[in-house]
């Protein structure tokens, strides 16, 4: 289906002013709580301003996100795509071309403002039938912390396909990006998110995907850098047997926010999905907020699913907001669960090591890796693998400094 950069029909969207006081104030009732009743548009003007009293809105430093929330087209190379390794699978997209907007619906005003200012072109595609041995891997970088961008990424996977596509994000800039992934039946696909950004960027994005009939989408947020990083993947289950995983890793430092909100949408029958977010947190002001919502609809009989987000809090001052939900419409199920937990280091497992002979600053790094690593080993990329632990031993070096 073609996508257009104007508003859609009303039957398309809700034109629907996301502001949970000026709803109540102005119409007299409740207002949206639930990820799945979030009112969807393509025109920016249908959402106000964020004030920081939104649902979705409330746990964000919006002033820190101001430059991303003005209707004013991006700076010319403020951001960067590195696109030589994956010429082989661009696909041609223009405004009038192309499966854009095929499921994306953006859910918040940075998301249409990538929508209506952000150039396609970026359509990486693996043909049917084809198996990937290595990753496709798109640098994207950008050039100014005083420069604003809107980006734009569809990636599909043809049916039976397999393969993984790395977005590795570093520089500076304010980017509103939203990526579109589409997996069609019987394929297999890996997205790894890497935020590697300085400390001064700005980053929201928007991830919404669609997983048809027995086909598997792992999903993976990696945010070490960056000075405010909003990565919202959305995933629907949608064909019969699909599967989602969803993983998220992240190590805020002090003065960064690091950010998820997470849906996964289990619509068809016998899906299966797991969803497990880590982060660490050091230093006078590191927060990160994880918001995870799993709907499991009318007709997704046999489900199983699961979510759960875990932080380890390393030094004082730093503070992880974690907030679980779960909606069931179906009782037809195998499982389904929630859970979220918050804490220092576990005393116990310092006095196991130090009984040992380990000095209480190795005993602390060897929590924190086994911590974290249980999400590094699942990318399924060696190198990647050993870089991302390289940097989590240099951040672990920044606290026993």
């Amino acid at each position: 289906m073609a996508a257009s950069t104007t508003a859609p029909s009303e039957a398309q969207h809700t034109n629907a002013h996301i502001d949970p006081a000026a709803q109540v104030a102005a119409a007299g009732f409740v207002p949206v709580q639930t990820r799945s009743e979030r009112p969807h548009s393509f025109e920016p003007s249908d959402f106000g301003a964020p004030t920081g009293r939104e649902v979705n809105w409330k746990h964000t430093p919006v002033a820190k996100l101001a430059g991303l929330f003005s209707d004013e087209p991006g700076e010319e190379n403020a951001v960067t795509y590195d696109l030589d390794a994956v010429e082989a699978f661009l696909e041609p997209s223009s405004d009038e071309e192309g499966p854009y907007g095929e499921f994306f619906r953006p859910e918040d005003l940075s998301s249409a403002l990538a929508w209506k200012h952000g150039p396609r072109g970026l359509h990486i595609q693996l043909p049917a039938e084809a198996e990937l041995d290595e990753p496709v891997v798109v640098p994207i970088t950008g050039t100014g912390a005083d420069k604003r961008a809107f980006g734009q990424i569809l990636i599909e996977a043809k049916p039976h396909s397999r393969g993984t596509v790395v977005l590795d994000h570093s520089g500076s800039a304010q980017y509103a990006q939203n990526v579109e992934i589409i997996v069609r039946d019987g394929a297999s696909l890996t997205v790894i998110s890497l935020q590697r950004w300085d400390d001064d960027a700005v980053h929201a994005a928007a991830h919404q995907a669609t997983v048809g009939a027995d086909a598997t989408l792992k999903h993976f947020v990696i945010s070490f850098g960056g000075g405010v990083v909003r990565v919202n993947p959305s995933v629907e289950l949608t064909g019969a047997g699909s599967e989602g995983y969803l993983y998220g890793l992240s190590y805020a430092d002090g003065g960064q926010h690091l950010e998820s909100q997470v849906y996964l949408h289990h619509k068809g029958a016998h899906t299966k999905g797991d969803v497990l977010y880590k982060g660490a947190l050091q230093g006078e002001g590191a927060h990160s907020v994880w918001i995870g919502d799993v709907l499991i609809g009318a007709d997704a009989t046999g489900t199983d699913s699961y979510e759960a987000n875990r932080n380890l809090v390393l030094t004082e001052g730093a503070r992880a907001d974690s907030i679980p939900n779960l909606e069931i419409e179906t009782g037809d199920i195998l499982g389904a669960g929630h859970a979220s937990a918050t804490g220092r280091f576990d005393d116990e497992q310092l006095f196991y090591l130090q009984a040992r002979g380990i000095t209480e600053e190795e005993a602390r790094r060897l929590v924190v890796l086994g911590f974290l690593t249980d999400i590094v080993q699942r990318l399924g990329i060696p190198a990647l693998e050993t870089e991302l632990l390289a940097a989590i031993e240099a951040e672990l070096a920044e606290v026993s400094a």
